[in-house]
């Protein structure tokens, strides 16, 4: 159970870093840093409860 949840937060880290980039590339604003993040949360939520049932 612990393994999938360090996974994930692997993952998230490895999403913020790539996001970062990506922000610094288009330009984003805040804001829309803000709703690629809370989306991306959302969705490893939903993968995560998924595993666990």
């Amino acid at each position: 159970m612990y393994g999938g949840l360090i996974l994930l937060v692997f993952l998230a880290l490895l999403f913020a870093w790539g996001l970062n980039r990506v922000r610094r590339v288009l330009r984003l604003g805040p804001v829309g840093y803000v709703g690629v993040m809370i989306v991306f949360v959302i969705v490893m939520l939903l993968i995560y409860g998924q595993t666990v049932r």
